[in-house]
């Protein structure tokens, strides 16, 4: 499952593992992705959404026929 958000765009951010000696060697910050299934009535079947924790929550606030908008309106395929 590719790590990005289809509602915001969230997508792993990279740093340094920092040892105790201070030697560096790159990592990756991943954001929280969950696969959540949602009822879409105007289409009258299920949707299943690649979303982040925060993405859940903003299709709880806007509702899922606003947020199936933003990511078509992004470009997304739904």
């Amino acid at each position: 499952m590719s790590a990005h958000c289809q509602l915001t765009g969230a997508r792993p951010g990279f740093g340094n593992r920092i040892s105790h000696s201070h030697r560096r060697t790159t990592r990756r910050f991943d954001p929280n992705i969950q696969r959540k299934r949602y009822w879409l009535p105007s289409e009258s079947r299920y949707v299943r959404l690649t979303l982040s924790a925060r993405g859940v929550k903003t299709v709880d606030t806007i509702g899922v026929e606003a947020a199936v908008a933003r990511i078509r309106a992004r470009g997304g395929k739904v």
